[in-house]
């Protein structure tokens, strides 16, 4: 054989030995992103499963939320008949204390328009009265 050959054969042993040493440490590493992966599924389907379970309760308390929205809002109708109600009843009261105020200004005004005759007929009853108690006395 010839160095030619001898050359070709060792270059072919180290190609061979240097290809077999890469698919080892390929082999390797893929061994390695093999675990990361199969690590990386097992926390996606963790996380899958605690998605799911707040998914359950997102949407129980999304339900309460509309459940209680109905409610404040049939309670919040009930109470704008109760404010009209205590609106009227405050134009009532209103209404009532103008009435007042008027007939209190009118009394006032007949009282000082007869004030001399008003006088005069409580002298004139004190007087009546003074002489019935005399007259009683007697």
């Amino acid at each position: 054989m010839n160095l030619l050959h001898i050359a070709a054969l060792i270059a072919a042993i180290a190609f061979a030995i240097g290809f077999i040493v890469l698919v080892i440490y390929i082999s390797r590493t893929l061994k390695s992103v093999t675990k990361t992966l199969d690590n990386v599924a097992s926390t996606v389907k963790g996380f899958e499963e605690q998605m799911e379970g707040v998914s359950k309760e997102t949407e129980r308390l999304l339900n309460k939320t509309n459940r209680l929205a109905e409610d404040i809002t049939e309670k919040t109708e009930k109470m704008d008949v109760l404010f009209d109600g205590i609106k009227g009843i405050g134009y009532t009261v209103n209404q009532f204390n103008e009435s007042l105020q008027k007939l209190s200004e009118e009394i006032q005004d007949q009282a000082n328009e007869h004030a001399a005759q008003t006088s005069q007929t409580i002298k004139w009853g004190e007087a009546a009265i003074h002489l019935w108690k005399r007259y009683k006395e007697k």
